[in-house]
Parts: structure tokens; C-alpha cells; sequence
């Protein structure tokens, strides 16, 4: 595994493929309130490639071409926070969307047990640490351990969708996966323009 840390900015020369693994960290959990820290992206090709959002923020704008590019799918683990984040703090993000956590939900209905770490076990066999999830993000420099946390939050996307892709078939809700994807557009729109608390489908 090799992790990568870059300032600010993605190099223009790194090429992420067709589908690409995202993730942010925060300084808390109110996107308006709570700025964005850190983005971590990968290929699914073992190396990540992590962002240090510098305060105050400069412009990102390889960052934001990759976003904003519809030709490229990215993976979320929980989109819907990390969509409100790079859409609030970075720009408009295009094309497909694949959530594992969603993806989990529909397929693994014998569990209530869907985040990250849970998939990785289960799934893959692999054990990662969430130790530093709640560690202070807007530090100037990042620890290793924070790094090691950031770029296991990215390195097995692709490998849990591959998974949870078999499962959504074989239990006949691929299509409805599919939409629940293409909705969390929507969804976010709601979040950032302060709908996030109340479910509007309910009575």
C-alpha cells in the first residue's frame, strides 16, 4: 500500500481511471458548519492519494475537474455526507454514484451491522482500524496513524461493490440500488439547502 499526500490540490498527472473510491474528513459533522479536512481517493490498485484541505481553503481545481467529470464513477462509503461536503466546499459532483453503505442495507438485510469496518470483515476477510475517526482533522499535519486511517477508508471500495453487486443480483435489487443511487443527487440538494433533518416522504 502506498499512500500519497498532497497539498491542497491533486496532481494534474494522476490518472484515477473510470471509477474512483472518495472520502472526506471533517471537522465535525454540519457540512455548513464544519469544514472539509481531507479527501481520499483511490484507483481500487492499492495506493491512495489523500488531500489536505489547507485553511483557509485555496482553489482545487484537478480536484474539482475530477468531480465534476460525469464520465467517472466514484465509490462513497455513506455518500450522502461526502457529496454535501465536496459539493459545498469544492464543487459540482457529476456522473454515477455507488454507495456501499446503501448498497449493504438492501443486500445484507440480515444484519444491521453496515459500516465500513463491518464490509471489510465480512466481505473481504480484512480488519481495519476506526480508531482515529473522531481525531482532529484540521491539524496542520497529518499523523500516520490518521494517514494509514484515511487511506483504509478508500483502499477497498471497489473490491466491497464488486461483493455487494453479487448479492443485489442474486437477491433481484440491482435496479432498485440503482435508483436509490441516482436520488442521492437529490437528496443532497435537500441537505445543503436545509432539509437534512426532516424526511419529507413521511406523513
Amino acid at each position: 500500500m502506498a499512500i500519497s499526500i498532497h497539498s491542497d490540490d491533486l496532481p494534474a498527472d494522476i490518472d484515477l481511471g473510470t471509477a474512483v473510491a472518495i472520502d472526506t474528513e471533517a471537522m465535525g459533522l454540519k457540512t455548513h458548519r464544519d469544514r472539509l479536512c481531507v479527501v481520499q481517493l483511490s484507483a481500487g490498485d492499492g495506493n491512495a492519494h489523500l488531500v489536505k484541505i489547507n485553511h483557509p481553503q485555496a482553489p482545487s481545481p484537478n480536484l474539482a475537474a475530477l468531480l465534476a467529470d460525469s464520465g467517472t464513477t466514484k465509490l462513497f462509503h455513506f455518500a450522502r455526507f461526502d457529496l454535501a461536503a465536496l459539493t459545498h466546499y469544492v464543487g459540482p459532483v457529476n456522473g454515477l454514484v455507488y454507495c456501499t453503505k446503501i448498497a449493504s442495507k438492501l443486500a445484507r438485510t440480515y444484519t444491521d451491522r453496515h459500516g465500513l469496518k463491518d464490509l471489510c470483515n465480512e466481505l473481504l476477510g480484512t480488519d481495519i482500524s476506526k480508531a482515529q475517526q473522531s481525531s482532529d482533522w484540521g491539524r496542520a499535519e497529518l499523523t500516520k496513524a490518521q494517514a494509514e486511517y484515511a487511506a483504509s477508508d478508500v483502499l477497498y471500495l471497489h473490491q466491497i461493490r464488486d461483493r455487494l453487486d453479487a448479492m443485489l443480483a442474486r437477491e433481484g435489487r440491482t435496479e432498485l440500488a440503482a435508483a436509490c443511487f441516482d436520488f442521492l443527487h437529490h437528496r443532497v440538494r435537500l441537505d445543503l439547502a436545509g432539509f437534512d433533518g426532516l424526511d419529507i416522504f413521511h406523513h
